[in-house]
């Protein structure tokens, strides 16, 4: 399936005249996951000022359902199909070459000929890429004229190298291989473009210090603090007779089956000796079969959900074991503007400016995470997450982010700018 439409006769503001192109690697609509939810925000972001023409890839079937929803915000939407098996096999022959996988999987002549054609047809000043898989249609010679700026969000090929280093062969290697060959590429895209945009100031500095590229600046995630608020009237979905924990995300993501995994063999045994009728849930679509299998002992793994938030509000803690991870975990920004005790691992933290002990709790060993937990259930923490919700509404509300993404779009002078 392939769909090109234009936007509605009142998709942009009257007064707009600036064009710009939009590319993004996953169709920004749903905001139902971490990637999606920032580019949704840069998305309605630029239509309230620009006229967006966008491009992007459906990798899920269901979402073909919502490209309505981006008529009424864009001038002109190409959307092309991206089967997972199908961007698995189109990668292959990457592997005779130094082009990384992540790249070559989004290489799309359709896509390429509509971005050829925009740019003949249509007077675009800017071009937007978000992830650096789509920065192969900001490079095609007719969009050199354009300011071209790349969020990365992550450093991606650091994940890659964790992964590898996690991993037996022969995907050891392949990971291994794609972190080379991806760093390669991003630290090119970078000398290529304006402005290369990271989801911390950490982020930054590790690509930064990684390829030397200049223009690295950071554009935190934010958190709708107005939606994800406790709610008195909001049922619960758990027993009454039991208490708790909670653990949010895509359960088909490796990071997260990852720590998942390793709480309920390493930790959750630690908490079910002190408490018995503590609970933990997985809730998450896409549940693979590894975390499938833990159901038992306490864990319940629900699959997709209509709605987080009764799981989050209801739970005694958020619990973010992460032991791989690059930039800010959403999951932890929304267990804390919840008013929720969140109790994760260093790798959990990185990227949030908030203080161990007052806004969250960190551990990074079995027994450490396990005591944490057990008070949390018992009810002695209460001020971290009452601390939590506030730190979110001063500091990482989307107004403040959005503010600072469209400064980089347009050129403006950036406090976030990482220097070398």
């Amino acid at each position: 399936m392939q769909l090109m439409i234009g936007g509605a006769p009142d998709a942009v503001p009257s007064g707009a005249r600036e064009q710009v192109l939009l590319l993004c690697h996953r169709i920004p609509y749903p905001p139902d996951k971490g990637d999606k939810i920032r580019s949704h925000r840069w998305l309605t972001s630029l239509a309230a000022r620009y006229r967006v023409h966008l491009g992007a890839f459906v990798d899920d079937p269901n979402d073909w359902a919502h490209a309505e929803r981006l008529r009424t915000l864009c001038a002109e939407v190409c959307l092309r199909p991206l089967p997972p098996v199908r961007a698995r096999l189109r990668g292959l022959p990457a592997l005779l070459t130094t082009t990384p996988l992540t790249v070559a999987c989004y290489a799309d002549r359709q896509m390429a000929a509509w971005v050829r054609r925009l740019c003949a047809t249509r007077t675009l000043s800017r071009v937007i890429v978000f992830s650096s898989a789509m920065a192969q249609y900001a490079l095609l010679p007719e969009a050199a004229g354009l300011r071209r700026v790349i969020d990365y969000v992550d450093v991606d090929a650091d994940k890659w190298r964790q992964y590898a280093e996690r991993k037996r062969a022969p995907m050891s290697w392949l990971y291994a291989r794609e972190a080379r060959c991806l760093l390669a590429y991003d630290a090119r895209v970078a000398r290529a473009f304006a402005a290369s945009l990271f989801v911390s100031a950490p982020e930054a500095a590790l690509f930064l210090r990684m390829t030397g590229a200049p223009g690295s600046a950071a554009v935190p995630n934010g958190v709708d603090s107005a939606y994800f608020a406790p709610m008195a009237a909001r049922p619960s979905p758990f027993n009454d007779s039991v208490q708790v924990l909670v653990f949010t995300g895509a359960m088909d993501y490796w990071a997260n089956v990852d720590a998942v995994r390793w709480f309920a063999a390493e930790v959750w045994p630690l908490v079910r000796q002190r408490m018995s009728s503590a609970r933990f849930y997985v809730v998450g679509a896409r549940p693979t079969r590894e975390v499938s299998k833990l159901v038992g002992e306490g864990i319940v793994v629900t699959g997709r959900v209509p709605d987080v938030r009764p799981y989050l509000q209801h739970a005694a803690a958020v619990v973010a074991p992460m032991r791989i991870a690059r930039g800010i975990q959403n999951k932890v920004l929304e267990g804390m503007a919840m008013g929720r005790v969140v109790v994760t691992t260093p790798m959990g933290l990185e990227g949030i400016d908030a203080e161990p002990g007052r806004h969250l709790l960190v551990a990074d060993e079995p027994a450490d995470m396990a005591e944490q937990l057990v008070a949390a259930l018992q009810g002695r923490h209460a001020r971290v997450g009452t601390a939590a919700r506030q730190l979110i509404g001063d500091a990482y509300d989307w107004r403040i982010a959005t503010e600072r993404f469209l400064a980089m779009v347009a050129g403006e002078p950036s406090p976030e700018q990482v220097q070398a």
